[in-house]
């Protein structure tokens, strides 16, 4: 079935094939995207999603992983995994002549790991030495802390990592039993974008995964959560002082996603947004400070980073407010709407010019619900984009001021409260 610029099969067995083909391209990416990640997981196997994506790393019935390794060096290719709070992938870039061997090899992966007692131990220590680093790491942590702050009590709140005492008390009984709950054909896309013909790589998946399905598809208990206006303060001997701040956004299928995108640009997404020019250049009292946004399947969030000097950051944190409710008195510009969607437009034209890009725009839509459309489609959709539109979205996320902060540094007992609400 052809639709906007890509072609999708799901076969006998449930799995969801897509392809985009690239014709221009020597080089196919690939990718496994399972619908399992940290919100699937039970408190008690928090980070467990994450452990299985290293362990697939660490060899099959065929296959050590040295010589998973040595493979994939042999054909020039490039493997590796990420986890996340709705999926795990496991993907690949290789040569177009080269995709049936890092098929071979990834479905091997798949379907025939060891999962033994021995690998998980030997990972273990590898992963809580992942946690070790991160935490160390106050410019990243602080969006998991954010994220579990404003999602006190909902799944989407765990981190992707998990907690090294979690770590340290998994086993492979627990590790496999999960696997198994969740790795099975329809709860798996494979998504390919390169130099490939559809038909190909149906065939190709057919044949190497020729497993039983019926289960039917990973249905998720979703439920918004609650928003609690409040502030926490993680008092750490560092020399900056680490901010986000922010409240609930959208959901991945809300129709004003693309106003979110927008409002999210003017407000921190580059040099000329009002957060950058207002706090860096005008008051140079931050180094470095920028908007995001994320969508989930029932909720999302936006939020604001900044680090300062810790004598600094209740003014950033002031100032930040103050563009908020700036923006909901006042509005924004035709002038700043226009650049807004032109420098969405280009990054995301840019965005999309290698087949990585292409296969996890397939993927990641497949298997979390998402609406694939073409290039073209998503250009019209950001210039339809109207002041009304932003205006009204900003009301309704920041209308409340349902804002929570999270900062890191060292303040002892100082208190903020009263910079935000």
């Amino acid at each position: 079935m052809r639709e906007t610029g890509y072609l999708r099969t799901e076969n006998a067995n449930g799995i969801r094939i897509l392809t985009e083909k690239m014709p221009h391209l020597r080089s196919v990416t690939t990718g496994f995207w399972v619908g399992v990640g940290s919100r699937d997981e039970p408190q008690e196997l928090s980070g467990i999603s994450h452990f299985i994506e290293h362990l697939l790393f660490k060899g099959t019935e065929r296959r050590s992983a040295r010589r998973i390794a040595e493979e994939f060096d042999a054909i020039g290719g490039e493997l590796n995994a990420f986890s996340a709070k709705e999926y795990t992938c496991y993907y690949a870039k290789v040569l177009d002549e080269n995709l049936g061997k890092a098929m071979d090899i990834m479905v091997d992966m798949l379907l025939n790991s060891r999962l033994s007692p021995k690998d998980v131990d030997a990972e273990r220590k590898v992963i809580l030495e992942e946690i070790a680093m991160h935490e160390d790491s106050p410019d990243d942590i602080i969006h998991d802390l954010f994220v579990s702050a404003l999602w006190e009590s909902h799944p989407l709140g765990q981190s992707v990592l998990g907690s090294q005492n979690v770590i340290r008390t998994l086993q492979s009984t627990d590790i496999r039993e999960f696997f198994d709950r969740y790795y099975y054909p329809e709860n798996i896309v494979v998504a390919v974008a390169g130099n490939v013909e559809h038909e190909d790589i149906v065939d190709m998946v057919e044949r190497l995964m020729a497993v039983d399905g019926g289960r039917g598809r990973h249905v998720r208990h979703s439920v918004v959560p609650e928003i609690r206006p409040h502030t926490v303060v993680y008092d750490r001997p560092t020399e900056q002082a680490h901010i986000v701040l922010g409240t609930q956004g959208l959901p991945r299928r809300h129709p004003a996603r693309f106003a979110l995108a927008v409002l999210d640009n003017i407000l921190g997404g580059g040099m000329s947004s009002r957060l950058f020019q207002k706090i860096r250049e005008e008051r140079s009292l931050v180094y470095s400070i920028f908007s995001y946004h994320s969508m989930y399947a029932e909720t999302g969030l936006w939020a604001v980073y900044a680090g300062t000097s810790p004598e600094n950051a209740p003014a950033v944190m002031e100032l930040i407010k103050q563009e908020i409710d700036l923006l909901l008195e006042k509005g924004v510009s035709g002038e700043e709407l226009e650049r807004a969607k032109g420098h969405i437009k280009g990054s995301l034209v840019l965005s999309l010019e290698d087949s990585g890009s292409r296969m996890t725009r397939l993927g990641k839509a497949e298997i979390s619900g998402g609406e694939i459309l073409t290039l073209d489609e998503l250009l019209k959709r950001v210039e339809e984009v109207t002041l009304e539109d932003v205006q009204r979205l900003a009301n309704e996320i920041f209308g409340s001021r349902r804002l929570v902060a999270v900062i890191i540094g060292p303040f002892g007992d100082r208190e903020f409260q009263a910079h935000l609400f």
